[in-house]
């Protein structure tokens, strides 16, 4: 029954483009010339083909509704994967799914693509210098500077 209903909705699509097509319009239409003369005039073809262009869009909106009407009855309310029936009742958890790996998702509206992208770029900083190990001095040089500081506090009090 589907494919009956299909094939009369194909033909009357076709039908129905047809006389479209064949109405004169202002620029003068494909198949009906202005020249006088003939069984039918412009103004009597205009009419046939109007009533021609209602019966086809009629009889094109009601095999619509029968096609729709015929998808909702062999309809059935489970999914497509349900019906399938792949053999696999167990249902992974969700933070183990197959093949995604370490998959970002895509960044929102107005955000950078690459991550910085929007933000100012600021130069590296220096490497910390840290001053090279001296060799040990002399006893005599190191001992005054070490004692200066004692004696200034000691002179404050």
């Amino acid at each position: 029954m589907e494919n009956v209903v299909l094939t009369v909705h194909l033909i009357l699509a076709v039908l129905l483009i047809g006389v479209v097509l064949l109405q004169r319009s202002e620029g003068g239409g494909l198949g009906i010339g202005g020249g006088g003369g003939g069984v039918m005039t412009g103004r009597q073809a205009a009419n046939a083909l109007s009533r021609l262009t209602w019966i086809f869009a009629i009889g094109f909106i009601i095999t619509s509704m029968a096609l729709t009407l015929i998808a909702a009855k062999n309809a059935s309310s489970g999914s497509i994967v349900d019906q399938l029936d792949l053999g696999g009742a167990e249902t992974a958890p969700a933070g183990e799914l197959p093949g995604i790996g370490g998959y970002t998702p895509p960044p929102g509206a107005g955000q950078p693509v690459v991550p910085g992208a929007g933000q100012p770029v600021t130069p590296p900083a220096p490497a910390a210098q840290t001053p090279a190990p001296q060799a040990p001095a002399e006893a005599g040089e190191a001992a005054p500077a070490a004692q200066e500081p004692a004696a200034q506090n000691t002179g404050n009090n």
